[in-house]
């Protein structure tokens, strides 16, 4: 009888042990890019959303920072928000409100799925000011942890030729092509004096609970003058990446393509963590 039940205990302990290994092995991942079944790690609990500039779409304006930022361990995940017409992959070109509610519904989607409670957001160019504007104009502040902003047109822009993140992204043409049949209302909205920058800038732009982080680029041809993009408020920290790597030409379009800005991204995102510069070159566009 005792081994009866020393294998039946024996058998028991591989059934378990077996149980325990496929279990593991179709868990869910921590860290991911547009990964739906990634789960936030303990070490990144905040999953991270990632807002494209005008005329650009997700995938293409986050190809180079989506992966960087899954290798340092974090589920992110991407959207083209703003579509005029969804066959044309060239977001942001609707009105700032239509975009931020769409980007609302994705910041719950993301908190839904992943399970967290509060997420993190990087933006680009158009994209920067939707992560700005959204906690304080939709009212979600308290959902997110940490904005990461790249040039955003904060204080409205004196150029308004942003769709030049879709000219990088080779869309030139879909880019004409809506801008021609649609129109551009969130172009008229983000110049200086623009109906969306009013709203963003009347009255204190950081929320409280939100720590911000705003990098800017002094070869920006696009939001000029350079320093509008600047969040001059307690508790925000704001940058120029040449001020931190003199030799970098990075343009408006690179910053999302820039290894030292990535480097900057990280250490904003994990400031606990954060690693040493190492200096890198973003293209000058």
């Amino acid at each position: 009888m005792p081994n009866l039940i020393r294998r039946a205990a024996a058998t028991l302990l591989a059934a378990a042990l077996l149980t325990a290994t496929a279990t593991a092995a179709t868990a869910a991942p921590s860290s991911g890019f547009d990964d739906w079944s990634c789960k936030p790690s303990a070490a990144h609990p905040r999953p991270i959303v990632l807002l494209h500039g005008l005329g650009g779409n997700g995938p293409g304006n986050y190809s180079y920072l989506g992966p960087y930022l899954k290798a340092k361990g974090y589920c992110a995940f991407t959207l083209t928000y703003g579509l005029a017409t969804p066959s044309i992959p060239v977001g942001g070109t609707v009105s700032i409100a239509q975009s931020s509610e769409e980007i609302e519904a994705f910041v719950q989607r993301v908190r839904q799925t992943t399970g967290a409670a509060k997420v993190d957001i990087v933006g680009h160019s158009e994209g920067a000011f939707q992560s700005i504007y959204g906690p304080k104009v939709r009212g979600y502040a308290d959902q997110v942890g940490t904005v990461v902003a790249l040039a955003p047109p904060t204080h409205g822009t004196t150029f308004g030729g942003l769709v030049s993140v879709g000219d990088y992204l080779g869309l030139r043409p879909l880019v004409d092509q809506v801008l021609r049949e649609y129109g551009c209302r969130a172009c008229d909205e983000l110049i200086v004096g623009g109906s969306a920058v009013d709203k963003l800038t009347t009255g204190p732009i950081a929320q409280p609970g939100v720590s911000y982080t705003v990098i800017a680029s002094r070869f920006d041809a696009l939001v000029t003058p350079h320093e509008t993009s600047f969040i001059r408020e307690s508790g925000v920290t704001n940058k120029f990446v040449q001020d931190v790597c003199p030799l970098d030409p990075v343009g408006h379009v690179g910053l999302a393509f820039d290894p030292t800005v990535a480097q900057l991204v990280a250490n904003a995102l994990d400031p606990a963590h954060a690693l040493q510069l190492v200096c890198g070159f973003g293209p000058p566009l």
